[in-house]
């Protein structure tokens, strides 16, 4: 009966995960096939004018706010999920709710579970370890552009990492909030393999920016394991194999401007390949804030100013916990 028990669990936790993906893909289908069909080929036009006029009703919604649900962050689907890794929220600072933060979170993986669970869930119980903060976490603007989709991203707390998206959370809800924005972006997801700790960030300064404008204290956070979760595929230059393969990626980039990258996970079966992310931790630890003054318009040299601070908070933060969490003592953190 315990075997069973446990059988069971497994396979939640990994249920939990495979539908993750897909729902987001199915959610974004229906309406973008079906709302055009309905609207010329059938009589129930009026159905997809009327969600085309929501949509335009409550465009500025996910700017200005969303409609962020307790009851579906807290849903124990995202229990499972977390616990497939599983993942863990670790604070070395108070957040005090006097202020409003940037919490800026590295390395971006391929999917960024860490973030995910960490801060648009309560799985790993952020409102706990950050009592009277509220987390939003930043995503592609692209998202909110789709019927259904927006309403359940919205009810996770995300909002667009858009430059207005975010000022607006950080300035028109009083204190005591904070967006999460992985700043290395898709780019920096080829660079996420197994075993290695390359960042993204030297030219990357408008979180910085973005900080200084709101007066929001920045905060770094890093999700050591993010990188192991899956395996990256590049085949050897020279072969038609890596041909079609670069082939592809630059066509990917060019179409949709995004980066794309040849991995693999887990199958269903022991020993198998697929897109299931492996069984292994990811540890999300959140440093010390680094206070910012608020400019309103801040010049050059105030930006690097803060930006140098930040990757300072940063790689002492790396190197305080990285033997704890599995990184070898003798590895650096690489900025690029």
């Amino acid at each position: 009966m315990a075997f069973s028990k446990l059988d069971l669990q497994e396979g939640l936790q990994t249920l939990s995960v495979i539908q993750w993906i897909p729902v987001y893909i199915i959610l974004g289908a229906i309406p973008i096939v079906l709302i055009p069909f309905f609207l010329v080929f059938t009589k129930f036009w009026m159905v997809s004018l009327l969600a085309l006029t929501w949509l335009a009703y409550d465009w500025d919604t996910h700017i200005q706010g969303g409609r962020r649900s307790a009851w579906v962050r807290n849903w124990t689907l995202w229990k499972y999920f977390q616990n497939y890794f599983p993942v863990k929220l670790v604070k070395t600072h108070d957040l005090s709710p006097d202020h409003n933060y940037v919490i800026v979170n590295h390395p971006h993986g391929i999917v960024s579970y860490g973030a995910f669970i960490n801060f648009a869930t309560e799985a790993t119980g952020v409102s706990k370890i950050f009592p009277a903060i509220t987390p939003s976490l930043g995503t592609l603007e692209g998202i909110f552009w789709i019927p259904i989709v927006r309403e359940y991203v919205m009810s996770m707390g995300v909002r667009p990492v858009s430059e207005s998206a975010l000022s607006y959370f950080l300035t028109h809800k009083d204190s005591g909030n904070a967006v999460i924005v992985v700043v290395g972006g898709a780019a920096e997801s080829l660079l996420c393999r197994p075993g290695a700790s390359t960042i993204i960030l030297k030219n990357r300064k408008g979180f910085v920016r973005l900080a200084l404008k709101t007066g929001a204290y920045l905060v770094p956070s890093y999700s050591f394991g993010e990188n192991e979760v899956y395996n990256q595929v590049t085949f050897p230059e020279g072969t038609w194999k890596r041909f079609f393969q670069k082939k592809f990626q630059d066509t990917f980039k060019k179409i949709l401007g995004l980066n794309f990258c040849t991995f693999h996970g887990r199958g269903l079966t022991r020993g198998s390949w697929g897109f299931l992310p492996f069984n292994r931790p990811i540890t999300t630890v959140v440093g010390e804030p680094l206070p910012v003054p608020r400019i309103k318009d801040p010049d050059k040299k105030t930006v690097d100013k803060y930006h140098a601070l930040y990757i300072s908070a940063l790689q002492k933060l790396f190197d305080e916990h990285k033997v704890q969490y599995g990184v070898p003592e003798t590895q650096e953190l690489t900025i690029i």
